[in-house]
């Protein structure tokens, strides 16, 4: 009996997943296997909130398969051995697993094929799962292009070819085989969680996605530069642990309309990112700790972390961050503009922030960093244009919540005591 294994990565879905799809369609048995990491789920920087993400995400994909008939089979330890291992057992002719842009998982891809060529087991690699469209169709970006043109990316996404999302299989044949038990946050790591983490997973996210589909207004927030209203944004974490595919949301998505079309190029732009990530490595490299890094005040990036800088818009930005492990797109940029260009911190400390509290994309993020000192560093002059009645700061600053209107972007105007809130971090102010 042929059997063949599907490799979850970040595509922790049944729905239009071209791995689950192969593999069944291959083999007359298949093991949906998921191998928890030991080099990044016991790295000294954890990110909680990833961590617990994800122990949901992996339960939810259980359930999913259970109700076809299989179950989730989930080792621990080398994920090549772990691999090589399953494979063994089971006498695999094939092993099906998503392309990935990001450095690590390409070093682990080729070990991982070089293993299993030895057994003479296949692998096969599938594009366009991860991202809405194969990045080969796309033409690749220079390895020197420090700021490429995303216009031109734009206009080769929508020409490249588009597939029809697959169908869920209804019902799977997995052999008996021993598996660890889907793991629960405790068991992944210890650090800290933020109170308002949403809940990972396909069955969640599908029913959020649902929700932003019925509802009639436009998709803002993360998709727009406003930061009051989230809308579909908030379905950036469930993107990148692949609980939803953008393949699937750019087919369900009218592009005909102005909304759908904005909603459509910030896909496209997630793409944009993660293909950028493959030709530009060093970027991955150097955000994780490669070359030297200059000098800061401890006391100085503490103000920024903890969203106590006296700079409201910035502050909202950080707060959101360390309740939910999310912030909009245009809070990301102004926080990230403010570190490095206000304060003159290297951008790699933020960076490095940054990966251990968000849920979401870090090509995305780490491009947001590469491009920080070339943002608007003008803190209230960007809080007047993208928070114009100051709301998106009155729900995370509280304690300037009676302060009218735009005002609350100034409260040193209004003599507000530094024990409620603090002084400008960076000196004098004139605007």
């Amino acid at each position: 009996m042929a059997v063949t294994i599907a490799l979850f990565t970040r595509d922790l879905r049944v729905h239009d997943n071209p791995v689950l799809s192969a593999a069944v369609r291959e083999g007359a048995a298949m093991i949906p296997l998921y191998v928890v990491d030991d080099r990044l789920v016991g790295s000294a920087r954890p990110a909680g909130n990833k961590l617990r993400f994800l122990s949901a995400a992996l339960a939810e994909l259980d359930a999913e398969l259970r109700c076809a008939g299989g179950q989730l089979v989930v080792r621990h330890g080398d994920y090549v051995d772990a691999v090589d291992r399953v494979a063994a057992q089971v006498h695999a002719d094939s092993v099906h697993i998503a392309e990935d842009t990001a450095w690590y998982s390409r070093c682990r891809l080729r070990a991982l094929r070089e293993r299993l060529e030895r057994r003479s087991c296949l692998l096969h690699i599938h594009p366009a799962t991860l991202t809405a469209v194969d990045p080969a169709d796309c033409g690749p970006h220079r390895p020197d292009d420090e700021v490429p043109d995303f216009a031109t990316y734009f206009r080769r996404w929508l020409s490249a070819p588009k597939r029809r999302p697959l169908d869920q299989p209804t019902e799977l044949v997995v052999p008996r085989i021993d598996s660890d038990p889907v793991p629960r946050f405790d068991e992944l790591g210890e650090a800290a969680i933020s109170p308002q983490l949403a809940v990972g997973g396909e069955i969640t996210g599908r029913a959020l996605w649902r929700g932003c589909l019925a509802d009639p207004r436009p998709p803002r927030g993360r998709f727009s530069g406003d930061l009051t209203g989230e809308g579909c944004c908030r379905l950036s974490p469930y993107l990148h642990f692949g609980c939803l595919s953008a393949a699937e949301m750019v087919y369900h998505t009218d592009m005909a309309t102005t909304d759908g079309r904005a909603f459509v190029r910030q896909l496209a732009r997630r793409d944009f990112h993660l293909q950028f990530l493959v030709a530009r490595a060093d970027i991955a490299r150097s955000a994780e700790g490669h070359g030297e890094r200059q000098a800061h005040d401890p006391v100085v990036v503490g103000a920024w972390r903890d969203g106590r800088t006296g700079y409201p818009i910035v502050d909202a930005g950080m707060r959101q961050l360390a309740a939910q492990g999310w912030m909009p797109e245009r809070a990301r940029m102004i926080a990230a503009s403010f570190l490095t260009a206000t304060l003159h911190v290297d951008w790699r400390v933020g960076a490095e922030h940054f990966r251990r509290w968000l849920l979401d994309d870090a090509a995305s993020d780490r491009f947001t960093w590469q491009q920080a000192g070339r943002l608007d560093p003008r803190a209230v002059g960007t809080a007047e244009r993208y928070d114009p009645e100051g709301n998106y700061v009155r729900r995370w600053i509280p304690e300037l919540a009676s302060l009218p209107g735009a005002e609350i972007h100034r409260p040193w105007r209004h003599m507000v005591p530094t024990s409620i809130y603090p002084a400008p971090i960076a000196g004098s102010v004139s605007t």
